[in-house]
């Protein structure tokens, strides 16, 4: 046998490693820069904890628009005050677009309140949204959380606000959307102050200046009530001087009230059955200087019109006749003859002799007066 030439395999010696290459010199180039690291986006703030509202007025006249807001709470006087606000606001500060798109969630899909929300872009101007009825959405978890996720999204300038209506008690099912909302304010009874104040901004909405004391004035005869108070100072800034100044005399002599204006709410409130209502809107009438027999005429025409007869004032009939029986209707008018001979006759105070049938009248309590008896009757 031939014998190889070589060492034998088990005999090899192990191979030296080649030696590594130097990399070839290049020419020296800038230095490398390190990547740039771009800050995360700061996360907006969301409406979990509820905003005040002369802190909204504060952005409002400053332009500044929040993206989502959310309204829920109480009083929807001051709903309405605070969503006239933001439309006189936006209406100055987007003249291309001044009018707002009202939606109602009932009549509304969530994909149609996101088409509004997201839909505004470099070649059509932003808009204010506004939807009403927002609880109308809880009958469905899956369009509350659908709704609320894409309010996450950022939009392009649309101010989309969503309006919740009062409630006895939370709705915690519309949470995920009151979280999702950059802002929330609640409407709830506000105090004196704060009334005073919401009175003062209402006028200088129109540009009309008060003097001092004549919010205070107003407020006091509309028994800090804060929609009869709005209601009162948007008649008045349409009477202002020419220079914008309400004085304490022209308030005085706009006030003056009339019968025929304060009396129907008076009728109203009886044939409705609202105690509470009918004593406070007589007082008025009775504070404007109404005679009592005007005030004892019409609540008798008010009854005898809800039993067959003259209907000078229909509606309260009407309501008043849906809500006695013919029996009622008939001691209430002889309460109504009481009250008057008693009256005539000197056997009471006609003040006190008026409330007392108002209220007889209004809650179907028909028990005689102590003061007067069935004979008094002419």
């Amino acid at each position: 046998m031939k014998s190889s030439r070589g060492p034998s395999k088990a005999g090899k010696a192990p191979a030296k490693p080649a030696a590594k290459r130097a990399p070839a010199a290049q020419a020296p180039g800038p230095a490398a820069r390190p990547p740039v690291r771009r800050p995360a986006p700061a996360s907006r703030p969301r409406g979990s904890s509820p905003t005040d509202a002369f802190t909204l007025f504060q952005a409002f006249d400053r332009g500044d628009f929040p993206a989502t807001l959310y309204v829920d709470g109480s009083d929807e006087s001051l709903k309405a005050a605070l969503l006239a606000e933001l439309r006189h606001a936006w209406a100055r500060e987007v003249p291309e677009a001044p009018s707002a798109r009202v939606l109602r969630a009932a009549e509304s899909d969530v994909a149609d309140i996101l088409a509004v929300y997201h839909g505004s872009s470099l070649f059509s101007p932003r808009e204010l949204a506004i939807v009403l009825d927002v609880e109308d959405l809880g009958r469905s978890e899956k369009k509350i959380d659908a709704l609320a996720e894409g309010l996450m999204r950022p939009s392009s300038g649309t101010c989309l606000v969503l309006l919740e209506g009062a409630a006895d008690s939370d709705r915690k099912v519309l949470g995920p959307l009151r979280l999702a909302c950059t802002r929330r304010w609640t409407a709830e009874p506000p105090s004196r102050e704060e009334l005073m104040r919401w009175g003062a901004r209402r006028l200088q909405r129109d540009g009309v200046r008060a003097d001092p004391g004549v919010v205070e004035a107003i407020s006091d005869q509309c028994e800090d009530d804060a929609s009869a108070l709005f209601n009162e100072l948007d008649k008045l800034a349409t009477f202002a001087g020419p220079d914008g100044r309400l004085t304490q005399e022209e308030v005085a002599r706009l006030r003056r009230p009339a019968l025929d204006a304060d009396l129907p709410d008076y009728l109203a409130a009886v044939a409705l059955g609202d105690v509470a209502g009918a004593s406070r809107r007589l007082g008025r009438l009775l504070a404007t200087g109404a005679r009592e027999e005007e005030i004892l005429w019409a609540l008798s025409i008010l009854v005898g019109g809800a039993l067959g007869g003259w209907k000078k004032f229909p509606q309260p009939s009407f309501a008043l006749a849906r809500r006695c029986s013919a029996r009622d209707l008939g001691r209430a008018l002889d309460a109504l003859y009481r009250a008057e001979a008693a009256w005539k006759r000197g056997l009471g105070d006609v003040t006190v002799l008026l409330e007392h049938v108002t209220r007889q009248v209004a809650a179907g309590d028909w028990a005689t007066s102590p003061t007067v008896s069935r004979s008094s009757r002419t």
